[in-house]
């Protein structure tokens, strides 16, 4: 099963994107705490969060993203995906999170 729900900090506006083939995608980067901090074999303490890139393609998926601002605390669902193109010649792939549905739990404070 792929399946990946989420709760996080927006790190910066989302961002609508226009792809050459017409079909237009909402992305953003989501901040996800992590439960537990760890301390690495070398003493050193492991990341405690992770950053995660979101893709929104459905019409609702697009409108949540869409009225989302830095700061805010989301909720996502979604399902992972690997997508493949080409940067300056050489094959490229990237693990993003195709957001299925989302809503905002907390706005940022302004100020």
């Amino acid at each position: 099963m792929n399946r990946v729900e989420l709760e996080g900090r927006v790190a910066a506006a989302p961002e609508e994107r226009e792809l050459p083939s017409g079909d237009r995608l909402w992305t953003c980067r989501l901040v996800v705490s992590r439960e537990e901090s760890r301390v690495m074999p070398s003493g050193r303490r492991a990341p405690s969060v992770d950053t995660l890139d979101l893709a929104a393609w459905s019409a609702r998926a697009r409108r949540s993203m869409g009225s989302w601002r830095e700061g805010d605390v989301v909720h996502v669902e979604g399902e992972l995906r690997r997508r493949f193109y080409r940067a300056g010649g050489a094959p490229v792939s990237r693990i993003d999170v195709e957001v299925t549905s989302g809503r905002l739990v907390r706005r940022a404070t302004s100020g």
